[in-house]
């Protein structure tokens, strides 16, 4: 092990809890022990996910979270008897590893609920939601301190939580607790006043209007908090150790709208001065950690940071919380290893908190102690299989129910949390199998078909791997993403595995001596019939290729690409001028609301700074030589703004080869327009089957 990674790997105490190293898995959605958004029942799938990661070396382990009662049916959760039956039989092989367990309780989402259409209109008919609440409670599942808007949707209103509410959870954490203790589990952690989420929304002013002993001044905002922490140490014993889950800052400028890096904006949250108090406060009334980061859901990017974010993000405001409490304090949000190992043995911090490369590389702490940490897959923070909670403006939460009812997967890696779904059989029938390009879907099939036996051949008409994902990862702040293309580079050629560069294949027919053919051809950019159309740049142009381009750099188009695009050329010193149809920019499922409110906020930041333009409703009617005119969608609004470069951020159409047939298979964007999660998918559903 290289040394610098040395001070992770000494213990530390939570409590009376010796943990064996400075590593701690925070709790992801997905990955609760007890489900998630359904009724409640050891999870199997959550189980083998977390052993694993216990058995690769994670310190402390915190599964995903649960609400101390049931999100479905309304349940409290200690009257389940037989989870907590299950959970004590399973404990004694996880404390095998020498790991130790918190489970991860929570008092409830409110404003933060990612609703979906129908539980907005649930919520707006109080029958029809008295009629439901014995399945879902939207009105329950969403109240919040204060009758405040939910983060999701416009049209939704959380109502104030009663007294006995409150007091009733505040029991019911000590109970859950006191049951967690007796099945074996080591402590548990609250949450929290942390992201936005209920105990949050007490805890900050401009969302608590309380005139009871739940609002008002910072201690009885925190009241709520505080007597949970309170009633569990009365139930479980002042011994059993208890996290909390905290936000340092709030980073929240405003309803639905975060401070990015560089907003000089007031707090509208929590700020500084206030969290200085509030860890106090929280210390006393009885934590033994603060498990910390920043943001709320409406600057979800502090909280779940994007590749858009700096690595370590959170980590200055941390450190200052820690100077003000005697209990440890772990930092969490993108962070590195190296460094946090920096500031744990200058005592600046307790533990590093580390959750998605937990799902993208299974191993990644023990090839840290091998010395092999340059084998890593690297986390991308695309969040497309993990959290891929979508929304844009005038919608609700857009995402499939799939997707919201199964998180904690992973794009890169699809086993997580689908081991019996995504698994390598050996093959019994070696097949030589052709595959039509060297992107990262291509790449991917390869992988796995050799993995399971058989001879696959890699045909790529460049003179290297990754496709138009080399134009993706050509961004500065994609630091990671050209780790994961060096990560493919490097794999494939360990699995020896045959390419033939600069050979293109249009003709499926030249492919003999072949059982199978894979066509992982890809996708080109959209083009449109109208005048002027040909002197917009595609993206690999910009991007990949570094044409020059002047200061005004016209996006036809507000898409993802389009506005990470537009981000680089924001940090290049240039004025990009974002056009987009909808009423919203990124208006698309499948992007997390983290990453496409990051690219909002920013974009809106840098627009009220004079350093860019964004244009939503509108269109681009004509491209003159030197100007584009932009019309609004209703024809009210016309503009002749001049550009130097006008890039086509229209989107992309698949460009398969053609050719049917039992052997012949497609995967990624050439079978319709994606991301990495189905490219990759896509190649192991395929290639399970050959």
């Amino acid at each position: 092990m290289n040394e610098k990674y040395a001070p992770l790997f000494t213990p530390f105490k939570v409590g009376n809890v010796e943990v064996k190293n400075r590593i701690v898995q925070c709790s992801m959605g997905g990955t609760s022990l007890f489900g998630w958004l359904e009724p409640c029942h050891f999870d199997k799938e959550a189980a083998h996910f977390l052993m694993q990661r216990a058995q690769d070396g994670v310190g402390l382990l915190l599964p995903g979270m649960q609400c101390v009662r049931d999100t479905m049916g309304r349940r409290w959760l200690y009257q389940n008897k037989k989870m907590f039956r299950d959970l004590a039989a399973w404990m004694p092989e996880f404390h095998k590893t020498g790991c130790k367990l918190f489970i991860q309780l929570a008092a409830g989402f409110g404003r933060s609920m990612a609703v979906t259409p129908w539980m907005v209109v649930l919520n707006k008919h109080p029958i029809l939601n008295k009629l439901a609440s014995p399945i879902v409670d939207v009105s329950y599942s969403c109240a919040s301190a204060s009758e405040t808007p939910n983060r999701w949707s416009e049209d939704l209103v959380s109502r104030p939580m009663t007294v006995k509410e409150i007091q009733e959870m505040v029991y019911a954490f000590g109970k859950t607790a006191a049951m967690l203790r007796e099945a074996g589990v080591d402590g548990v952690e609250i949450h929290a006043v942390h992201e936005g989420y209920t105990l949050d929304q007490f805890a900050i002013k401009n969302w608590n209007y309380r005139t009871d002993q739940y609002g008002g001044s910072l201690e009885n905002r925190l009241r709520f908090a505080t007597e949970i922490v309170q009633e569990i140490k009365k139930q479980a014993g002042s011994d059993f150790p208890v996290s909390l889950r905290y936000s340092a800052v709030s980073k929240t400028r405003d309803w639905r709208r975060g401070l990015v890096p560089g907003d000089p904006h007031p707090e509208f949250g929590r700020d500084m001065a206030e969290s200085e108090q509030a860890v106090q406060i929280l210390e006393a009334a009885g934590y033994d950690l603060l498990n910390t980061d920043n943001g709320t859901y409406d600057a979800w990017y502090w909280a779940h940071p994007p590749q858009y974010m700096p690595d370590n993000c959170n980590l200055e405001d941390v450190e200052h919380i820690k100077k003000f409490v005697k209990i440890p304090v772990a930092c969490a949000g993108r962070m590195d290893p190296i460094k946090a190992a920096e500031e744990i043995a200058a005592g600046r911090l307790d533990a590093m908190a580390i959750a998605r490369q937990n799902l993208v590389d299974p191993d990644w702490i023990s090839k840290i102690l091998a010395g092999k940490e340059d084998t890593i897959r690297p986390c991308i923070r695309c969040h497309n299989g993990c959290f891929n909670f979508a929304k844009y403006k005038g919608t609700a939460n857009i995402q499939g129910l799939e997707d919201s009812l199964h998180l904690g997967r992973c794009a890169l890696h699809p086993p997580t949390m689908q081991h019996d779904r995504y698994k390598i059989v050996p093959t019994k029938n070696p097949k030589k199998v052709a595959i039509i390009g060297a992107g990262i879907g291509g790449c991917e099939a390869a992988l796995v078909l050799k993995k399971r036996g058989h001879h696959p051949v890699v045909f790529e008409k460049t003179d290297r791997i990754g496709g138009l994902f080399l134009t993706a990862s050509a961004m500065s702040f994609k630091e990671n993403d050209k780790k994961l293309v060096a990560w493919y580079e490097r794999e494939v050629a360990e699995a020896g595995i045959e390419f033939r560069f600069n050979t293109e294949v249009n003709d499926l027919g030249v492919l003999r001596g072949f059982d199978e053919i894979i066509v992982a051809t890809g996708a080109v950019p959209r083009k449109m019939l109208m005048p002027g159309f040909e002197k917009c740049l595609t993206f690999t142009d910009l991007l990949k290729d570094k044409k020059p381009v002047g200061d005004r750099v016209v996006f036809f188009g507000g898409g993802q690409s389009s506005c990470e695009a537009a981000y680089e050329m924001i940090l290049q010193g240039k004025h990009p001028i974002v056009v987009e149809y909808a009423a919203d920019l990124v208006p698309a499922q499948n992007v997390c609301l983290s990453n496409a409110s990051f690219l909002r906020d920013m974009l809106a930041f840098q627009e009220e700074e004079g350093k860019a333009e964004v244009y939503v409703n509108s269109t681009i009617a004509e491209i003159k030589d030197k100007t584009v005119v932009i019309k609004s969608k209703d024809g009210k609004s016309v503009k002749e703004v001049e550009y130097d470069n006008i890039v086509n951020g229209i989107g992309f159409v698949p460009t398969p080869v053609g050719g049917k047939g039992k052997n012949i298979h497609r995967v990624g964007d050439c079978v319709a327009i994606g991301n990495l999660r189905t490219a990759i998918w896509r190649a192991w559903d395929v290639c399970m089957k050959i």
